[in-house]
């Protein structure tokens, strides 16, 4: 079973990667980075259980992906009646949709790209 380009995108979205890109030239693509390389590889020869799997995970991640936005519907509300919303919902929303990529990851392999890495400040003493 092969995938879609469509669905290796979303993949490598996931994974927290660069745009792949489609022109053979330039220093922004797989080429240069040996995890893209592998990642690409990966999707490419996938079983057709694997292929399941992965397609598993794209929904999933989909779904949690399309909530984090409307998460921000109400955050003109503080309280209304007895509903009172919570506060910390986008980023509940964002810590679940980051932590189902890594695991993705984690079933494809390969090491979180720079777009899942770790925003906090790091200080060493």
């Amino acid at each position: 079973m092969t995938m879609t380009d469509a669905q290796k995108t979303d993949a490598r979205r996931f994974c927290g990667y660069p745009a792949y890109g489609a022109a053979p030239a330039g220093f922004e693509n797989w080429r240069f980075y040996q995890v893209y390389g592998l990642l690409e590889f990966r999707l490419n020869n996938l079983s057709d259980a694997e292929t399941a799997v992965v397609l598993r995970y794209l929904g999933t991640l989909t779904v949690l992906e399309i909530a984090i936005p409307r998460s921000g519907d109400n955050l003109d509300t503080d309280s209304a009646a007895v509903w009172m919303r919570n506060r910390d919902e986008p980023r509940d929303r964002i810590r679940l949709f980051d932590d189902w990529c890594r695991r993705f990851c984690g079933f494809l392999g390969v090491p979180p790209g720079p777009a899942l890495a770790d925003c906090g400040i790091t200080l060493v003493v």
